[in-house]
């Protein structure tokens, strides 16, 4: 068996239980080394076979993964984050597919959800914005069609960048294009979670100036909407005194 799992966006102790267990019993892992932090392999057997994948072609990586699976070894694919974002483990997992051999997915903490953390902040709040939509600027990766930087912040849903903070002048650009303004409430969030992390509030028409400040040009996580300045939101409904639930009744105000 072949296992995907998501090492979390950077603390050590911010992989799932099920993760450290998989890394723990693995015979062969394959580590994204450019990004997981290497102190996740602490937990691996000392007999552990291990491979950085940042030297190394998805031929070269599925190659490993036969070779073990033929050997009867069990192997953990580790990723960054969650695997089912920008992770590439798609093309992993069909070319396994055409060779039979199993796989299994374990998911991990998404670096934007450590970048909440990092900030406190809450992405969906009520009055504010109730929808999230994750990204990228274009890079050698193509967007498809609609996706659009411009097309997406005309919603203004609370918007969060993978892969983007070296694009930030672009970004700018295509986002005020899009319908935001300059002075709208904006984050960056470098290595969130990790011993070296940093967070920046600022706006979208400091975005650039922010990074180019305190030399941040990738590893960063991009937040673009009124939900980074904690501006005024309404309260919960789950939680009103006069909302009723299928667990609490609704309590009556004293009349006057």
């Amino acid at each position: 068996m072949i296992h995907f799992v998501g090492a979390g966006p950077g603390a050590e102790d911010l992989i799932t239980v099920r993760g450290r267990r998989l890394i723990s019993e693995a015979e062969v892992i394959i580590y994204t080394g450019s990004l997981v932090n290497p102190g996740l392999l602490s937990a691996a057997r000392e007999d552990c076979q291990i491979y950085n994948s940042a030297h190394m072609t998805l031929d070269e990586v599925v190659s490993v993964m036969c070779e073990a699976h033929g050997r009867g070894l069990s192997v953990v694919r580790l990723h960054t984050g969650d695997p089912c974002l920008y992770g590439a483990v798609k093309e992993q997992m069909d070319l396994l597919e055409e060779k039979g051999i199993p796989y299994a997915s374990c998911p991990g903490v998404s670096s934007f959800c450590g970048a909440a953390s990092s900030l406190n902040l809450e992405y969906t709040l009520p009055g504010v914005s109730q929808t999230v939509i994750i990204t990228r600027m274009e890079g050698r990766t193509a967007v498809p069609e609609g996706e659009s930087v411009e097309a997406l912040a005309a919603h203004h849903a609370t918007m969060v960048f993978f892969l983007s903070a070296g694009m930030l002048k672009e970004l700018c650009r295509r986002l005020i294009k899009g319908g935001y303004s300059l002075d709208t409430p904006a984050a960056i969030v470098y290595r969130a979670t990790w011993e070296e992390e940093e967070k920046y509030v600022c706006t979208v028409g400091e975005l650039e100036q922010t990074a180019r400040e305190h030399g941040i040009t990738k590893t960063a996580i991009i937040i673009v909407g009124d939900v980074a300045a904690h501006s005024h939101y309404e309260r919960s409904k789950l939680y009103d005194a006069s909302f009723e639930t299928g667990y609490r009744a609704a309590s009556q105000s004293p009349e006057k």
